[in-house]
């Protein structure tokens, strides 16, 4: 079995640093791959810093402790985890032991035997408060699923596998790592993203970190998430199309008041048509010269940083017969 990369992000979780760490232990101590234990230290200030250090200097080489130098995120930290995970599969996994380590290999070793790009966790019996976690979730998800169409029950899940060689191939920025199955549809084929039901417990030790807030914010990260899957490699698609249908309908009412003026001498100095037409025509010109914008836009992001529009699974090259 290949090697794996098991990256956690973690934030004030003093009272789950020990038991995370002798869970870990135990689930991949008798495993039949390699792995690594990467947690990163999201600028953490109730003494969990101490404490990672403290494990993994008694649990050997296995076991990385990355340190930001400040509270970034959750984001911030997985990326930093991802970034130095060496893997061919990087298993990424909550530090609040909400997530079961006992999942980590049976959702790696499905990845790796149906040749699959992503093996997505469902927390299906989660043990969370149902009006301020379960219901708005529950919300989110529908949402999420009907506008990106990757249909997953539960992007709140952070218990994932991934295909390093694709999940390194997105940049995660903001509070996107929820959306990270849909980011990787822009990879791969949807069919290569599957999910299953993982066992999830209730918090031990520690405080959550989200609230009720947090789905407002899902919602705005959801509308950019929504236009990058679908324009950002064609922004004038979206904007040129809505530009031109806004300045047809400018024309046409600047045109049937010209027509009305001086073909039959009609007052238009006060008609709200005519507002409306220079409105409707102003505002088409705009979204078209934001189209033109967010094209160039697009190619300087990707020549700048020599990105290809495309990923390569893997290539095939038979020398020719002697």
């Amino acid at each position: 079995m290949a090697l794996i990369s098991v990256v956690i992000p973690l934030y004030n979780e003093i009272g789950n640093v020990s038991p995370l760490c002798t869970a870990l232990s135990n689930v991949l101590g008798d495993a039949d791959a390699d792995a690594e234990v990467i947690i990163v230290d999201d600028g953490s200030r109730d003494g969990s810093a101490v404490a990672l250090d403290r494990e993994a200097e008694a649990r050997g080489a296995r076991f990385k402790i990355i340190h930001l130098q400040r509270n970034f995120g959750q984001t911030a930290a997985m990326q930093a985890g991802i970034d130095a995970a060496q893997g061919e599969v990087i298993v990424t996994l909550d530090a609040d032991l909400q997530n079961d380590p006992e999942d980590i290999l049976p959702l790696a070793r499905r990845l790796l035997k149906e040749n699959l790009d992503v093996v997505a966790g469902w927390r299906k019996n989660r043990q969370d408060s149902l009006l301020l976690r379960k219901i708005p979730s529950q919300m989110a998800n529908r949402l999420i699923r009907r506008l990106t169409g990757v249909y997953l029950h539960d992007y709140g899940c952070t218990l994932k596998a991934y295909r390093a060689s694709v999940i390194k191939g997105v940049r995660l920025y903001g509070e996107m790592h929820r959306f990270i199955p849909a980011w990787l549809s822009t990879l791969t084929y949807t069919d290569r993203i599957v999910e299953v039901p993982v066992r999830h417990h209730p918090r031990r030790a520690g405080q959550s970190k989200y609230g009720i807030t947090r789905t407002l914010r899902v919602l705005v990260d959801l509308l950019f998430v929504k236009f990058f899957l679908g324009y950002s490699q064609r922004p004038m698609h979206f904007f040129g199309v809505t530009g031109l249908a806004l300045l047809s309908i400018g024309s046409a009412m600047l045109l049937y008041l010209f027509i009305d003026k001086f073909g039959f001498g009609a007052e238009i100095s006060g008609r709200p048509m005519l507002i409306a037409g220079v409105l409707f025509f102003l505002a088409g010109l705009q979204f078209l010269n934001t189209g033109i914008l967010g094209e160039m836009l697009a190619r300087i992001y990707h020549e700048s940083q020599d990105k290809k529009t495309y990923v390569v699974r893997h290539t095939v090259h038979l020398d020719p017969p002697a």
